[in-house]
Formats: C-alpha cells, sequence, structure tokens
C-alpha cells in the first residue's frame, strides 16, 4: 500500500529478502539503543524467522529504538500471493 519510490528492494525468494533483513540489522547494530540492544543470537532468529514468514505469505514489520531519539522501522512484505490483501498487487511491477 507504500509507493513503489518505497521500495527498496525486490526479492524472488524469501530467503533473499530475509538475508537482505539481516545485513540491514547488522550494518545499524551499532546504532542501536544500548538499553534495547537485541542479542545476535535474537537477531540470527529474527531473520530465520522472517524467512519462514514469507515462504508461508506473510509479511515482516521490526522496529528497534536507536541511539539520539530515532526509530528503525524495516518491513518485508509478500506480494505473490499476500495472505492478508491477496487481490492487492505488488506496487513495484
Amino acid at each position: 500500500m507504500k509507493p513503489a519510490t518505497c521500495v527498496l528492494g525486490t526479492w524472488d525468494e524469501p530467503r533473499q529478502a530475509a538475508t537482505w533483513l539481516g545485513e540491514r540489522l547488522t550494518e545499524l547494530a551499532p546504532r542501536f539503543d544500548p538499553d534495547a540492544r537485541p542479542h545476535t543470537a535474537s537477531l540470527d532468529l529474527l531473520v530465520s524467522s522472517a524467512a519462514d514468514r514469507l515462504q508461508w505469505g506473510g509479511d515482516v514489520s521490526l522496529g528497534f529504538y536507536l541511539q539520539r531519539p530515532s526509530f528503525l522501522s524495516l518491513a518485508l512484505v509478500t506480494c505473490s500471493p499476500n495472505r492478508a490483501v491477496p487481490e492487492l498487487g505488488c506496487p513495484v511491477g
């Protein structure tokens, strides 16, 4: 439901999308709020869980507090078809 300009990437396989998610989390981990920083094992579990959820047509939405008053929001959306709204097309064709 977001415009195509908000899309940072598309992947044909759930594992590819989950790998991208893991790379973003690893890249941004130094900026996580120290009081709310997830452990590396937790991040690995999030990536694995994301791949599983995408595989069956579900979406993934994660959020983390970063240092300074910032919030990181990452989402992976299944488009072919999405279980919640199967008639909705992908924003990028």
